[in-house]
């Protein structure tokens, strides 16, 4: 919605029960330091929220702000003509997955042995882990500033889920459809290998769930290279273009073989 100023923000924090009371008084505070830096970047505090015990660590955020009309920009407008751009390379679950294999030689050896070196599950994690820490503040700003006309976060749906229930929402009769797909590198390769061995991601279906994931904008066509352009020039990361807005009857489509770019 193009919401880049927070107000408020609370903390919800599951503190593992499986560490030693050694191990989570050291953990604990380096967990609450980087979401607290986190939401000091975002230009907000933290200000409560609430903590557990839970088997494994949980940490996330309720977000609040207080936004005159002029201020957001209610994501129902997209258009024919418009195109769709993301703002964050899709992938994050196969590549942590394929991170933790690397200390289970059996999972590693049935799903992706062959198929990516330690070195690049290691360089594919890193870049999951950059893009995850990395806030969708900028892309934000600059959908006022490019007149974009609807937006979603892509995380638990997938890309296809979260296009989907964007379409739904448009007032507008239209459609989009995605050709191209940013994927982390090597993670396309080892969706399919994981298919093969029968633990389907459904990557490349657009499926996979996201953490963190980036944003899904739909924009008027002649806006979207300079947004694209300026997001590289702040962030130092890419956004694409990836997609169309076109005639249609509310649905959200990936073509058949989209073209795969790697990041």
């Amino acid at each position: 919605m193009g919401v880049s100023e927070c107000d408020n923000m609370l903390m919800l924090l599951g503190i593992s029960t499986d560490l030693t009371h050694k191990e989570r008084h050291i953990v604990t505070p380096l967990m609450i330091k980087g979401f607290s830096d986190l939401a000091h970047e975002a230009g907000c505090s933290v200000n409560g929220g609430q903590t557990v015990l839970n088997p494994w660590f949980i940490v996330g955020g309720v977000a609040s702000s207080v936004c005159s009309d002029d201020e957001f920009i209610m994501p129902n407008q997209a258009v024919v003509g418009d195109v769709l751009v993301l703002t964050k390379a899709i992938g994050t679950q196969i590549a942590v997955n394929v991170h933790q294999w690397l200390d289970d030689a059996e999972q590693w050896k049935k799903r992706v042995d062959g198929v990516i070196t330690r070195d690049d599950a290691v360089t594919a994690y890193t870049a999951a882990m950059n893009s995850m820490a990395r806030l969708n503040r900028t892309g934000a700003r600059l959908m006022r500033k490019y007149q974009a006309h609807a937006a979603t976060d892509v995380t638990g749906f997938g890309i296809k889920g979260h296009a989907t229930n964007l379409a739904e929402f448009q007032k507008a009769d239209v459609s989009f459809n995605l050709h191209s797909l940013p994927i982390i590198a090597k993670m396309a390769a080892c969706a399919k290998a994981c298919a093969d061995s029968g633990l389907n991601f459904k990557l490349v279906e657009g499926f996979s769930a996201e953490t963190s994931g980036g944003l899904l904008i739909a924009m008027p066509r002649d806006k979207a290279t300079a947004f694209c352009d300026e997001i590289q020039s702040i962030d130092g990361c890419p956004a694409w273009i990836i997609g169309d807005v076109v005639a249609g009857d509310k649905t959200a489509n990936i073509a058949a073989e989209p073209k795969i770019i790697e990041v």
